[in-house]
């Protein structure tokens, strides 16, 4: 009865070994006899107790491993210290178990080692502009040597990048003068830009002034091009009917009148403007208006050729 007990615990014991179940998301490494066995998929699996050996136990989710802060040099010999974070995942479990014996500790000691090279391809400036890049860069770097290791990298993201406080104080004067220097050409294109507008409204305003002196200049030269000819238009007409009314009878005798009237009005203001005055040793009115009439008949024959006889008077008898 007792030797039934006991084959009946060694059998049951056996039976545990035997039974392996394997949670979701992780693959099991199995060694039969120190060599490489199987893996075990998630669920219920079977092994040969003593014979098989659950040697390496992975697990197939994505993990983020923080990558510590450490010092690298650029391109132009600045000292950064940076830091950031590496999401990998184990693609292959066998490579994982026998191609290093630790996967996470060797990518993290890749990832620093690429970083650093990779910051040293870039200028300072270059390092805050393309930090994708610089990412992606380190990515491809580290699945190109973790082929071997099983393991894969899905993404590198730098989280801080800190320059000496002695660069932190050139890059803020370098931004404020930059600012500074937008700033002013801001404010002389708008200085610029104000005095062509100023320059092009004062250039229409005297334009604008010249077309309305150019057309008040023609209207008044018109105006008085008009009026000269009205002028001329009425004593042609003055003179053409004071010749109709010449021709008519008693013209010569209103002539004569006209003549001495004017005669007497114009001798009458002689003294009003000079105190010493020459007069002609003949002063006779009539004589002088018949001078007058003489030459104003001199001119009408010169004219017309031949004397008027109507124009005979007491005055040209002679």
């Amino acid at each position: 009865m007792e030797f039934v007990i006991a084959v009946l615990l060694v059998v049951m014991i056996i039976m545990f070994k035997g039974v392996k179940i394997v949670p979701q998301q992780q693959a099991w490494i199995v060694e039969r006899l120190g060599r490489f066995g199987t893996v075990l998929q998630p669920g219920l699996n079977l092994i040969i107790p003593f014979f098989d050996k659950v040697a390496y136990k992975h697990t197939l989710k994505e993990q983020a491993i923080a990558i510590l802060s450490q010092s690298a040099i650029t391109k132009d010999n600045v000292t950064l210290q940076l830091d950031g974070v590496i999401y990998v995942r184990i693609i292959d479990p066998k490579q994982a178990s026998y191609g290093v014996s630790d996967p996470y500790f060797a990518l993290t000691q890749l990832a620093q080692t690429t970083m650093r090279s990779e910051i040293g391809k870039m200028d300072l400036d270059k390092t805050f502009e393309e930090r994708t890049t610089l990412n992606v860069n380190i990515v491809n770097s580290l699945n190109e040597a973790s082929t071997t290791w099983g393991i894969q990298c899905m993404r590198y993201e730098i989280k801080d990048i800190n320059p000496p406080e002695s660069i932190l104080k050139s890059m803020e004067q370098q931004v404020t003068a930059e600012r500074n220097k937008r700033a002013q050409i801001l404010e002389s294109e708008g200085a610029r830009q104000a005095k062509v507008n100023n320059a092009e409204a004062e250039k229409a305003q005297h334009v604008l002034a010249s077309e309305a002196s150019k057309i008040e200049q023609i209207n008044r030269a018109e105006g008085e091009a008009q009026a000269i000819l009205n002028v001329a238009d009425a004593t042609a007409k003055g003179l053409e009917m004071v010749a109709i009314a010449i021709n008519k009878a008693g013209g010569k005798d209103a002539v004569a009148l006209q003549v001495a009237e004017k005669y007497i009005e114009a001798f009458s203001h002689l003294a009003k403007t000079n105190n010493t005055i020459l007069l002609p040793q003949n002063t006779d009115v009539g004589s002088f208006v018949a001078q007058a009439l003489s030459v104003f008949e001199t001119i009408r024959t010169a004219n017309n050729g031949t004397p008027n006889p109507a124009s005979k008077g007491p005055w040209n008898s002679n």
